[in-house]
């Protein structure tokens, strides 16, 4: 039984806000087209056509739509998708997911969630302040009410969702606020995503975080979050279950985290295809799913590139405790949340203070479960 999952961006770099830090914006801008609209219906026959070449009876298939935003395509486009799925012969256990700031989101796009079991991650920055400071709209007004609304929805609906929070420099200081807010809003899904610098910028912005900033941040997260585990609160944030389950259950639930690239069949608008979501550049592009399944696709030699492109390790890393559970981590991470130019680690810290713990994190959630 094959699990292949594939991110698709239905409407390219179009957005409806001016996220300060966005890193989409800064990748687009780099390529000879910035933006390749919206997706037509042409290329999603043939992309899902394609994609279940490749797949056999029992396989499991998660199609996960991202952009920009994803819902700028619109619910029809959505709806093609699910219907073209439908249609076909295989018996292909397939997942959807989306990634949505939430601004368009009204009743009819949540019963379509719902049906078709959607599973969303919705931006919000965990605090009203620091998102109405970087995610605001294109008269420069801030989102926050307007997401929250939205998620008032998702909870009407029972749609099941998380809530992604880019963890910007400002924001690492002010951990017990975010995590006060966590609690006030009943959020039970999180992740955190270290806010990166540009891929073609040689100067640091207030907005990039930094493995001390890291460092620092999680050091109160955690405290907070043991906290609250003791009084019967268990909240999932997504990098201490991604560190259980590479610990408990043998299993890596986080691209990058054992410092080896994986192809993550990235599909733009046009059908071109790349190996990864940071790296959606010219130099990287495999091909068109169009013209060829995806295991064509990973035959290429800029897949075969990327896997191999394998940053050094810092000389720190290779007398750490956690080498063998990290390797380096995500080359595209390394900058925010591994080894700064002090030799400090952020990611280490955390696990210096989480293994030792970690017994007693899973005796208690057992107890609760």
């Amino acid at each position: 039984m094959k699990q292949i999952s594939v991110l698709i961006k239905p409407a390219s770099s179009l957005c409806n806000i001016r996220c300060k830090y966005c890193f989409y914006a800064n990748v687009s801008a780099l390529r000879e087209v910035r933006s390749f609209g919206k997706m037509t219906s042409e290329v999603a026959e043939k992309m899902i056509t394609n994609i279940f070449q490749d797949l056999a009876d029992g396989d499991v298939l998660t199609l996960a739509f991202q952009g920009g935003e994803p819902t700028l395509a619109g619910l029809s486009y959505f709806e093609h998708i699910v219907a073209l799925v439908a249609a076909q012969v295989k018996q292909i256990d397939v997942h959807y997911a989306i990634q949505t700031n939430g601004m368009v989101i009204n009743e009819q796009w949540c019963r379509f969630l719902k049906v078709n079991n959607f599973l969303v991650g919705l931006s919000i920055d965990g605090h009203p302040l620091y998102h109405d400071l970087n995610r605001i709209d294109p008269k420069g007004s801030g989102t926050f009410h307007r997401v929250m609304l939205t998620k008032q929805l998702f909870d009407t609906y029972d749609i099941d969702y998380n809530v992604l929070c880019v963890l910007t420099a400002p924001l690492a200081k002010e951990a017990k606020k975010v995590f006060q807010f966590i609690q006030k809003e009943q959020i039970s899904y999180i992740q955190f995503i270290p806010c990166l610098s540009d891929l073609d910028t040689t100067e640091v912005s207030n907005y990039v975080l930094t493995p001390k900033g890291f460092s620092v941040f999680y050091h109160q997260l955690l405290t907070d979050w043991l906290a609250a585990l003791e009084e019967g609160q268990a909240i999932s944030i997504k990098l201490f279950d991604d560190i259980i389950n590479l610990l408990v259950a043998k299993r890596v639930t986080s691209c990058g985290m054992l410092g080896n690239c994986q192809v993550q069949y990235v599909i733009e608008a046009d059908g071109s295809v790349y190996p990864c979501d940071f790296y959606v550049l010219d130099d990287y592009r495999m091909g068109y799913i169009q013209d060829e399944t995806l295991g064509q696709l990973f035959t290429q030699k800029n897949a075969k590139r990327f896997i191999c492109e394998k940053p050094k390790l810092a000389e720190t890393c290779q007398t750490c405790p956690f080498l063998s559970m990290c390797r380096g981590g995500c080359k595209r991470m390394k900058d925010a949340m591994y080894v700064d130019q002090d030799g400090d680690c952020g990611y280490a810290a955390l696990l210096h203070e989480f293994l030792p713990q970690i017994d007693h994190i899973l005796a208690t959630i057992e107890e609760q479960y």
